[in-house]
């Protein structure tokens, strides 16, 4: 198998775009599969790693990549060195952080001998599912979207970041990070760019226009995003497929750091889905 790590694209908001690629060296155009991590997530967290693999060692071109302002660095990718970034980070820099992922590609001479682009698939988990159904809707070169355990609305998220009064008075606002002990900053910026961009940014929305297949994946047992949340994704767009993994917390039951060799049984049941749906020909 082919793993290639850290790969900097270079994105529109002064900040590279970490990325790894995992696929198996045929020089046959593959399927390609683009995940998001989600919020206070990145690429290397947990599980991902394996994950990419599976899908690699079934045929998959599979890209995850670090949001340009998720906090991460190039010299240090894993975790949260870079604070102010975090702080700086909104919904429409990842948005177009994942266009740029999609547009190198789609793009690159490096690939175009292992790549199907016309035939590139995106995941999203928690946070980043929102991302990807939006992109999904605005983006035709998305042929397949995948949610897990994902929100279905950044309105209500953002507006209760705390006291908005405070927040805009003080320009920032800090949450904790239970695993790393950090305060995390999110500047005032990122509600007024929500706000400057409420329309786009509607996941109901975009859920309802989707025109591609959509599968919706949800544990049972999530306590940091309500299964009602994955409902309503189904409630909006009744020809997703839809499929709930019992007893899954909302990272499928691994954790971070992951020291086993395998996935848990509720990833590997959840991936098992998501290739399942990606080779269906729905």
């Amino acid at each position: 198998m082919k793993i290639l790590k850290n790969i900097i694209i270079k994105g529109k908001h002064q900040k590279p775009i970490v990325t790894d690629v995992f696929y198996q060296e045929t020089l046959k155009p593959k399927k390609v599969v683009i995940f998001c991590h989600g919020y206070k997530g990145f690429k290397d967290w947990g599980a991902w790693n394996l994950m990419a693999e599976t899908f690699a060692n079934a045929g998959f071109f599979f890209i995850k990549f670090n949001f340009s302002h998720n906090g991460g660095t190039v010299e240090q990718p894993i975790d949260f060195p870079d604070l102010e970034a975090f702080g700086n980070n909104n919904y429409t820099k990842e948005l177009d952080d994942l266009e740029s992922v999609i547009d190198y590609i789609s793009n690159s001479y490096k690939y175009k001998n292992e790549v199907n682009s016309e035939d590139i698939s995106l995941i999203g988990h928690s946070r980043g599912g929102g991302i990807v159904l939006l992109k999904a809707n605005e983006d035709s070169r998305v042929k397949k979207v995948i949610t897990l355990a994902s929100v279905c609305d950044f309105g209500k998220r953002t507006s209760t970041y705390g006291d908005l009064g405070e927040w805009k008075k003080n320009g920032v606002k800090y949450v904790i990070n239970a695993r790393t002990k950090q305060s995390m900053p999110h500047f005032y910026q990122f509600y007024e760019d929500f706000k400057q961009n409420e329309e786009r940014l509607n996941i109901q929305k975009a859920t309802e226009n989707l025109e591609i297949p959509h599968l919706i994946i949800h544990g049972d047992n999530d306590t940091s995003v309500f299964i009602n949340e994955a409902e309503n994704l189904k409630k909006w767009n009744p020809k997703a497929a839809y499929q709930t993994i019992e007893n899954a917390n909302h990272v499928f039951n691994v954790a971070h750091p992951w020291k086993e060799n395998f996935l848990s049984k509720e990833l590997k049941e959840t991936v098992g889905y998501c290739i399942y749906f990606l080779n269906s020909k729905v």
